[in-house]
């Protein structure tokens, strides 16, 4: 009552005093703040960061087409247009030749040679319309190795003979581009997360036990982990990933790189959660718990994680792009994933030479999709950083 007469005198001596009702929403808006749990502020928190609400939409976005590359993509990933090698992205038009609007469409694409240089080049035939439908059927493929189907997002109703529809572009073998990019994404997308998993346990577990015990677990633990972060990592990361035989099958190929990203990644939330532990130990919810007859276990998980796990989870969300840029580069230099694998760092194989970037730029199109996810995921960390902090003005 005394904060309720104190506003109310407050807004009396406005210019503009607000109406009884409006006051009354405003306290209960107050109240529902007194009343509301650490991750509700922090949701809240959240929603006030525009970029970080944008961020996470498109980093859903891309996961979700990761998820469902099948049905996004319009072809089959090793589907092979051989009469359209690195035909450039088709263009998509809305007003045809005459004038006349029509919904999205593209034209017939004509090869042709040029007789002096003997360069292959693509041109538009004005003439015949294909028009670009949703929900058509394509390719029959496989959904999750499970589902048999062949229902794609978008694409177009004619014979894969007659016409390719290219968003971005083929690449050397006549290859849709943009399906390629889209089935990498799977693995791109994945291996940050699983790695990031791997990280957390290792990391929460080391770092748990070094700073909750200390003596000489502590220095052990901590003079591992000084070893580690004393070698250059990308050298580092090179090194463990060439030790991998070059002919494993692709998901044993996938799971190395992963537990080599892993394993350089541990260290720094290792870090973290000693310093968190260490001054956490001596509280007196942590005494309290251990004089109540707690397990050491139910002390670290049920009060002590607890109190810091915002900051881990935003840790982690900085970490994802770490992690994909790692095996992006790896791919491309050839001792990550490697063919049949796809994804963005084997796609960018391509763009290895200066005459293929020279011949047909969209090659680096990948590289888009390593950015945007990249930006995405470091504005969504920042928008969990600052909402770890709710009170904070």
């Amino acid at each position: 009552m005394q904060r309720v007469e104190k506003s109310w005198l407050e807004r009396a001596d406005e210019e503009t005093p607000l109406s009884q009702s409006d006051f009354i929403e405003e306290v209960k808006g107050d109240e529902k703040i007194f009343v509301a749990s650490y991750f509700q502020l922090m949701w809240w928190r959240f929603l006030k960061h525009k970029m970080a609400l944008i961020s996470a939409v498109v980093v859903i976005l891309f996961y979700l087409v990761a998820i469902f590359a099948e049905f996004v993509a319009p072809y089959i990933p090793d589907n092979s247009f051989v009469q359209f090698k690195l035909a450039p992205p088709t263009q998509i038009h809305i007003v045809d030749s005459t004038g006349k609007w029509q919904r999205p469409f593209i034209y017939k694409t004509i090869r042709e040679r040029d007789p002096e240089t003997l360069r292959i080049t693509y041109m538009e035939d004005t003439d015949t319309i294909y028009p670009i439908r949703f929900f058509v059927k394509g390719p029959e493929y496989k959904f999750l190795n499970r589902w048999s189907s062949s229902a794609h997002l978008f694409g177009l109703d004619v014979p894969r003979e007659d016409m390719g529809f290219f968003l971005l572009g083929a690449d050397r073998l006549g290859r849709d581009l943009f399906s390629r990019v889209c089935y990498g994404a799977r693995i791109s997308l994945t291996i940050g997360l699983v790695a990031v998993v791997i990280s957390l346990v290792v990391g929460v577990v080391l770092g748990g036990i070094s700073g909750y015990y200390g003596g000489t677990i502590d220095n052990v633990i901590q003079r591992l982990i000084e070893f580690i972060r004393s070698i250059p990592e990308i050298p580092l990361i090179m090194a463990l990933a060439a030790a991998l035989p070059a002919d494993l099958p692709v998901i044993q190929l996938y799971f190395g790189i992963t537990v080599v990203l892993a394993f350089v990644g541990w260290t720094g939330l290792a870090r973290v959660v000693r310093g968190r532990f260490l001054s956490m130990r001596e509280e007196d919810f942590v005494m309290a718990a251990r004089f109540a007859g707690s397990s050491e276990m139910r002390i670290i998980l049920r009060h002590m994680m607890p109190s810091f796990l915002s900051h881990i989870i935003a840790s982690l969300t900085l970490s994802i792009p770490g992690i994909i840029l790692s095996e992006t580069g790896l791919s491309f230099l050839g001792l990550g994933l490697r063919a049949p694998a796809i994804s963005w760092g084997v796609l960018l194989q391509e763009a290895q030479n200066i005459r293929s970037v020279a011949l047909a730029p969209w090659v680096l199109l990948p590289a888009l999709a390593v950015i945007i996810t990249v930006l995405a995921f470091n504005f969504l960390g920042d928008g969990i950083r600052d909402a770890a902090d709710p009170y904070a003005k």
